[in-house]
C-alpha cells in the first residue's frame, strides 16, 4: 500500500460555512512556503457539489479544504513514495501532514472561530484502486497498517476501525476516537 489519502474532519459548522477564504490562504501558503512540500497553485472547485471545493497542489501532496460526501473535511493525499518508507511510515507522514495543514488553517485569521477539525475523527483511504481494491482482503491487510500508525499518534485501543464506501469506491477505513 504505497498512495495514502487522509481526510481530517471539521466539526459541524454552520450551513452558510463558504470555504472560499482558503484560496488567499493557500496563495498566501505558497507565497511563504508554509508547508514543507513544494506549493504549486490553487483551484476552486466550489462549484462541484459535494465535491474537493478548494484544493492547493504540491509537487508530492494535494491538500483541500473537501466536501466530499456532503462532509467538510481538510484532505491529504501523497501523491509521491519514498521506496524507503514502509507502508505504517507512510500513513504516520500522511496522518502528520493533514494534522499540521488543518491545525494551520484553524489558526489562519480567516477561518478564526469558525472552523475547527475534530482531531480525532479521520478517513484514511488508499488512492490505488488496482493495489488495493476495496475488498475484504485489501481491508485485512490495510487494517494493521493503519493500526500502528494510528497506534503511534492516539495510543493503542483508544480507537475504533470501520470499512466504509462500495466496492466501487477506494478502499477505505473511518478511524474515531
Amino acid at each position: 500500500m504505497q498512495h495514502f489519502r487522509v481526510k481530517i474532519f471539521a466539526q459541524p459548522v454552520a450551513v452558510d460555512f463558504d470555504p472560499g477564504p482558503a484560496i488567499a490562504v493557500f496563495h498566501r501558503w505558497i507565497q511563504e512556503s508554509e508547508l514543507p512540500e513544494l506549493l504549486i497553485d490553487v483551484a476552486d472547485y466550489r462549484h462541484v457539489p459535494d465535491g474537493p471545493g478548494i484544493v492547493l497542489m504540491a509537487h508530492d501532496a494535494v491538500y483541500a479544504l473537501d466536501q466530499t460526501k456532503g462532509r467538510l473535511g481538510l484532505l491529504y493525499t501523497r501523491r509521491s513514495v519514498d521506496p524507503a518508507e514502509t507502508a505504517p511510515a507512510r500513513l504516520q507522514n500522511a496522518l502528520a501532514a493533514a494534522h499540521r495543514a488543518a491545525s494551520l488553517l484553524e489558526a489562519e485569521p480567516e477561518f478564526a472561530g469558525r472552523l475547527r477539525f475534530e482531531a480525532r475523527s479521520i478517513e484514511v483511504s488508499v488512492n490505488d484502486r488496482l493495489l488495493a481494491p476495496n475488498t475484504d482482503a485489501s481491508f485485512a491487510e490495510l487494517e494493521p497498517v493503519l493500526r500502528v500508525a494510528v497506534d503511534a499518534e492516539w495510543g493503542a485501543g483508544s480507537y475504533r476501525v470501520e470499512r466504509s464506501g462500495s466496492p466501487r469506491e477506494l478502499l477505505t477505513a473511518t478511524v474515531s476516537a
